[in-house]
């Protein structure tokens, strides 16, 4: 099935070309006056230097009129071999595309709400037989039974033109598309934006992504710009003080010499609370007991910190280089 954009905002279409397997770009004066266009010929002209094929209208009251429009295109500068002149189902717009598809002029017969139209088309050599799925359904009419029935009818009538489904408004119309079996659909950005999200992808694509982190990224990289350490001659009040500007509920404390001493965190306050009480205010860092912090090597990688944090159920590591402390790894930075 060949995908096209449908657009005439030059942003999405320099974005979705990107992509690098797009067929062609259709697009429309409504787009046209959307986006706030006044050169008209002037856009048509960047576009057709932009993508590989373009679809463009061709407007006339008659067949004569709608012809010379295409040739006036052509005339300007767009390459017939690139270029499909969109024409709206009347009998003058048949009677124009039978003239067209005569002179090796590619069409895209479209506003087809019914068979019979697209028979029309069909029948005058249409390149492109065009039903507006969308706007159908707007109107509470089956559009996806019209869609098969083309389909169908080029299948076993071996018409040599290709059903396009347009008038896309959601990911699911595509999927309706495939299943119609369609040879052409036209979407718009938005929606061909949304064609490889689910969530269930997201979730598996975050979780290669975060056991890649861990097994190939150390300690040391997963680190806050802060450090922080504070004075064992700090009160606790202060220390309580550092901790919250710090962003941690923990601080290492380090000795005169600047040597870890241990880590005081928000749970040794209150078990301190519910044993001194008030005196807690008189107290300095110098004061409490410390045992050995749970640390980590910065050089370690950050899978043998999830397992530290496993094993010992704590929330906070002390990061350690050459002795020295470094920072702390808070179980959450794992995840970022």
């Amino acid at each position: 099935m060949e995908l096209y954009l449908d657009s005439a905002n030059i942003n999405e279409i320099e974005e979705a070309f990107k992509l690098g397997f797009l067929t062609g770009l259709t697009t429309t004066p409504t787009f046209m006056h959307r986006d706030g266009v006044t050169d008209i010929d002037g856009l048509i002209l960047k576009l057709a230097d932009m993508v590989p094929i373009l679809q463009v209208e061709a407007l006339g009251q008659t067949a004569e009129e709608i012809v010379a429009e295409a040739h006036r295109q052509l005339e300007m500068g767009l390459k017939k071999d690139r270029s499909v002149f969109k024409i709206p189902v009347s009998l003058e717009g048949v009677k124009a595309c039978k003239i067209l598809t005569d002179q090796d002029i590619m069409v895209n017969v479209h506003l087809v709400y019914t068979l019979q139209q697209a028979y029309m088309a069909m029948e005058a050599g249409a390149t492109y037989v065009c039903p507006l799925v969308g706007r159908l359904q707007d109107q509470g009419h089956d559009a996806l039974e019209l869609v098969s029935q083309c389909v169908e009818a080029v299948n076993y009538y071996g018409y040599d033109t290709k059903i396009m489904f347009s008038s896309v408004r959601y990911p699911e119309h595509i999927r309706n598309a495939i299943n119609a079996g369609v040879h052409v659909c036209t979407v718009p950005w938005k929606v061909m934006t949304q064609l490889t999200e689910n969530n269930f992808t997201t979730l598996g694509t975050d979780q290669f992504f975060e056991h890649t982190k861990l097994m190939t990224n150390n300690v040391k990289s997963a680190l806050r710009d802060v450090n922080p350490t504070v004075s064992e001659s700090l009160s606790i009040p202060d220390a309580i003080l550092k901790m919250t500007e710090y962003g941690y509920g923990s601080v290492t404390v380090l000795d005169a010499s600047g040597n870890i001493k241990g880590v005081f965190t928000d749970g040794d306050l209150r078990r301190l609370i519910g044993s001194k009480g008030d005196a807690v205010h008189g107290m300095k860092l110098s004061d409490m007991e410390y045992g050995t912090p749970k640390s980590i090597d910065a050089g370690a990688l950050l899978n043998d910190a999830n397992d530290l944090f496993k094993s010992t159920q704590v929330d906070t590591l002390l990061v350690t280089e050459n002795g020295k402390p470094i920072g702390m790894l808070d179980i959450q930075d794992l995840a970022k």
